[in-house]
């Protein structure tokens, strides 16, 4: 009875190369937030809509969006582990 590997090559995988700006990527989402909520506060003011409730809840969460950011920018300009 055959093997039933004998067709198969097998491959070692090497580690791949990381970028390490591929870090800051998520960088993008910050301005995103910023500006979803500009576009917001804007269109309340056009169209003169009640957002009082709003506003607490929001500048709050920003604020722990702020330090959750800073911390993360510690862990992406952190030097590789491997060097």
């Amino acid at each position: 009875m055959e093997p039933l590997d004998t067709d198969l090559d097998y491959v070692v995988r090497e580690p791949h190369e990381l970028n390490p700006q591929k870090r800051f990527n998520w960088l993008y989402s910050i301005p995103i937030l910023g500006a979803i909520w500009l576009v917001f506060l804007a269109a309340a003011a056009i169209f003169q809509w009640p957002i009082a409730a709003l506003v607490d809840p929001v500048m709050s969460f920003m604020i722990l969006l702020l330090f959750i950011m800073a911390g993360l920018l510690f862990w992406a300009m952190a030097p590789k582990a491997n060097r």
